[in-house]
Formats: structure tokens, C-alpha cells, sequence
């Protein structure tokens, strides 16, 4: 039975009300962790977008849709104040009085939540380029710390803010990184914000074993995994071992292993004197190459590794002092961010200006963001990495698109900015030549308040390339919202 304007108009009542009802309870039980006034409108926002999103909304889309109404599918910013100017309009409609505590929300309320937002990204990533509504993050490498020139060509280029990945390199080489930076910043007169990552807990490939004759490894062939140092078993042909032997201890068979971002993918089918032996049952049509210090991955396996390693804990000195962001590798719960805060408190006595940057690329991270958010956000600047190589691997190629929408819709219910990771534009940074595909994902990519490109020797070119595909972008869209400039390719 089709709907009366009345009764969508009740539908709404009672959505806001149960959003208004749970959001508040939810916001009540954050509450306590809440230090930093300016998040807590973000943090009942969240609490008030995770009410919203538990039910299915389609139904009433579809009947608002007709009327000329917002159908509610960009509220991820404003969620009672968008609900509230559908029921205020339907009100209208039907002539009756909306009724307290309904009324029509203010242009300042309606667009209080993005322009939050885009205070916080000014905030960890600077004023930006004019004319361009993302920033630029790049991924320094070690002849950062050898070309005193690279940073300040970086600067002139447009980028906004560098990476340093404390998982490669030595504290030297930071050192000259960043004093190169500085260096850059007083040539250009512009402020580029310093990330350093901490590498934590990544399980790799140590070193391998292959056949003289084969190093390519294909569906069917078996793999022993085994403690680093323990290769040359004969009775297998392709062996690595493990830079953390302990989670051999904590896999079992039956369980998922992939290799280098999923190249290679198989499952554990028996256990052998302590080591693991998989079989391969996915790989590329002409093989992989079995190498060192590669990725080795467990997907769904929960390892019940620290992210803190004894060498973050260390590398934390260096990084608590010089960075203006903590990037922080496996989180997966708020408890983890709490650790990591209780570490910069020992270091920093005024650690809340330092921002931190979680990492989200495991499904117990995705599961937990909400937490993880408050967690972080209550007490100190934060972004959100949307790490999506080892995400991808994790949870499975076929979800990573779907998923890197969902933490972008609750990072902006959150007002919490987010940086969009892993092989933008790889090609034209690596090979200096991008493919079409990569091209699509950067325009995608505009979506977020900052895009992080990795190294590669044509690193210029990518920001270059990135900054033009950004500006166009930011004509024609802001988040999820079309902005409708007139189209010129048609003029006639």
C-alpha cells in the first residue's frame, strides 16, 4: 500500500526519535573518555549516525524521494539536523505543526559538522593549497635523507604534508629527513606537517627457499613456514621463514595464510615439528616469486600481537619529539589506543597537541572503529588512515571498496578527517606512467581530506598529477554531495 505524506511524515518522527533515544545513551557511555571540548559535538554526531545506520532505510528513501524531499543519504555530518529538516518540510506539507523539540535547523546548524571538519584537517594538515580542497601526504624514502633538494621540490609541488615509515631506515636518516624539512620550509615560507609512522608488529617472509630451477610458485604447490633461521628441509621445495616465530604457535590448520599483499594465497593443512606447511591456492596465472621480506598475512586470525614492539617503544623518543602526527600500525582496539597514550604521556607533558593517526587495516580494527575514534579523538587531534594493502588482504579484495566507504561515512559523522592510503597513483610513482584504473581511484580519492602517495623515484610527478586530479575533482564533488558546476565540455 502506497504511503500518505502523513504517514512518512510519522515514519520520520519516529526515526528521530529512536536515533535522538540511542545516540544519547550511546553518547553518555563516551562520555567519561570525552577531554577535548571540541570533539564532543563530533562524538554525539557519531553516537547519533550509529543509531541512524541500524536500520534499513531504503523503504523511506524511496518514499521521500518523490517529494521533492532529502532522502537523508548525505547525513553522515548532520544527522538530527538533516532528520529534522525532512520532518519540518513534511510538516509543511501536511499543514501541521512539527511540534517540540522539532524546528528548522539554522544554514550555521546544518553545516556545523563540516565545517568542523574541515577545521580539524586544517588543523593536522595545514592550510592547503588554494584552489584545492585535499592535501597531498607523501611517503618519504631514504634518498629523502641523501637530496636535501627532494623536500623543497616536494614543497614547490604542492605537497602539504610527509611520511616517514619508522618500519625502514635508522634514526639517522630520519634525522637528516627531517632536517631537510626544515630546511625546505624556511626556503619555501611553506609549513609541511611531519607523520611518523611506528612499523609495529609486521610479520613478513624472512629468508626463502626455492628450487634451482623454479622460483615461481603456483596453485597447488606446498610452502613451509617456519621459524626464521630453520630453512633447508629437504623434503620441500619452497620455504620461508617468519620474522615473529610466536604466531606459528597461534595458527591453526585449516587457517588462511596470504603472502606479499595476497599474491599468494593458501591455507595451513598440518603442522610439522613447530613449523606450518600451507598449500598455495591462489596465485597470479604465471606464478609468484617467493621473496624476503614480503607480508605474511593471517587473515581473520586473531595473532594477539602488541602494536607496540620494544622498537616502537624506542623509536616513540624520537618520534613523541619531532612529529606532528603519530602514525600507529595494527591498532585494533581502544584499549591499544589508550597504551599508546599512556607512552607519549611519559614522553611529552603536553602529548594531547600531538595528533595520532590510527591505521586501519584488519577487520578487528574496522570492527572497533567507533571506539577507537572516541578513544583517540577524546584526548588528542586525530585522522584516520584507511590503510588498504594489508585491509585488502585482511578482509578480502572484494570488501575493501565497500569498506573504505563505510570508515569514510563514519570518520565524517565523527568530523574526524581521513587519509586515503596504499598505491595511489603507484604506477606513475614507481614506473612514471599511471594507469587508467589508478587515475579513477585518485578522483575517487578526492573524497577524503588527505591522499597519501607512496615512494618512488617520480614522486614529484604523482603530486603534480594528484594536485590536478584533486582541483577538477572539487568542482564536481564534496564528500558524498554532487556539486553541480555547469559542464563545459558541451557548450555549445
Amino acid at each position: 500500500m502506497t504511503k500518505t505524506t502523513r504517514d512518512i511524515l510519522d515514519d520520520v518522527l519516529a526515526l528521530r526519535e529512536r536515533v535522538s533515544t540511542w545516540g544519547a545513551a550511546t553518547f553518555r557511555h563516551w562520555r567519561p573518555r570525552i577531554r577535548r571540548p571540541e570533539f564532543a559535538a563530533g562524538a554525539l554526531n557519531l553516537a547519533h549516525y550509529l543509531a541512524f545506520r541500524k536500520h534499513d532505510l531504503r523503504p523511506l528513501q524511496r518514499a521521500l524521494m518523490p517529494l521533492g524531499i532529502s532522502s537523508l543519504g548525505r547525513a553522515e555530518g548532520r544527522v538530527l539536523a538533516s532528520i529534522d529538516a525532512v520532518a519540518c518540510a513534511l510538516s509543511k506539507l501536511v499543514g501541521r505543526a512539527p511540534g517540540a523539540p522539532l524546528r528548522p535547523p539554522s544554514a550555521r546548524q546544518f553545516y556545523r559538522g563540516e565545517r568542523q571538519l574541515g577545521l580539524a584537517a586544517e588543523a593536522l594538515f595545514g592550510p592547503g593549497v588554494p584552489g584545492r580542497h585535499g592535501r597531498i601526504l607523501v611517503t618519504l624514502g631514504s634518498d629523502a635523507a641523501r637530496d636535501p633538494g627532494l623536500l623543497r621540490r616536494l614543497a614547490e609541488g604542492g605537497a602539504d604534508a610527509v611520511r616517514i615509515n619508522c618500519a625502514h631506515d635508522d634514526p639517522d636518516r630520519w634525522m637528516r629527513m627531517i632536517e631537510h624539512l626544515r630546511t625546505a620550509e624556511r626556503a619555501t615560507g611553506r609549513r609541511l606537517k611531519l607523520l611518523m609512522d611506528l612499523g609495529g608488529p609486521k610479520v613478513r617472509t624472512a629468508d626463502v627457499a626455492t628450487p634451482s630451477d623454479r622460483q615461481r610458485m603456483v596453485a597447488g604447490d606446498e610452502l613451509l613456514i617456519c621459524r626464521a633461521g630453520a630453512l633447508r628441509d629437504p623434503g620441500y621445495a619452497f620455504q620461508t621463514g617468519c620474522t615473529l616465530p610466536v604466531v606459528l604457535e597461534r595458527i591453526k590448520i585449516g587457517d588462511p595464510v596470504a603472502i606479499d599483499d595476497g599474491k599468494l594465497r593458501g591455507r595451513v593443512v598440518r603442522e610439522e615439528a613447530g613449523n606450518l606447511v600451507a598449500v598455495i591456492e591462489q596465485a597470479p596465472v604465471k606464478g609468484a616469486k617467493l621473496r624476503p621480506e614480503k607480508g605474511l598475512n593471517f587473515p581473520g586470525v586473531k595473532l594477539g600481537l602488541d602494536p607496540l614492539t620494544a622498537k616502537d617503544l624506542a623509536d616513540l623518543d624520537i618520534v613523541a619529539r619531532e612529529a606532528d602526527m603519530v602514525g600507529y600500525s595494527f591498532v585494533e582496539t581502544a584499549q591499544h589506543l589508550a597504551c599508546l597514550q599512556e607512552e607519549l604521556a611519559r614522553r611529552r607533558s603536553d602529548w594531547r597537541r600531538l595528533a595520532v593517526v590510527p591505521k586501519i587495516e584488519t577487520g578487528g580494527a574496522v570492527a572497533n572503529l567507533p571506539e577507537i575514534i572516541v578513544q583517540a579523538a577524546g584526548c588528542q587531534p586525530l585522522a584516520v588512515m584507511i590503510a588498504r594493502g594489508d585491509l585488502a588482504v585482511e578482509i578480502g579484495f572484494e570488501r575493501v571498496a565497500e569498506m573504505q566507504e563505510e570508515i569514510l561515512w563514519l570518520c565524517e559523522a565523527a568530523h574526524v578527517p581521513v587519509i586515503w592510503a596504499t598505491e595511489v597513483l603507484d604506477g606513475l610513482v614507481r614506473k612514471g606512467t599511471p594507469s587508467r584504473g589508478e587515475m579513477t581511484d585518485a578522483a575517487m580519492a578526492a573524497r577524503a581530506e588527505c591522499i597519501m602517495l607512496n615512494k618512488g623515484p617520480n614522486q614529484l610527478a604523482g603530486v603534480e598529477a594528484l594536485d590536478n586530479v584533486l582541483r577538477r575533482m572539487g568542482e564536481h564533488q564534496a564528500k558524498k554531495t554532487p556539486l553541480l558546476r555547469e559542464l563545459r565540455s558541451w557548450a555549445s
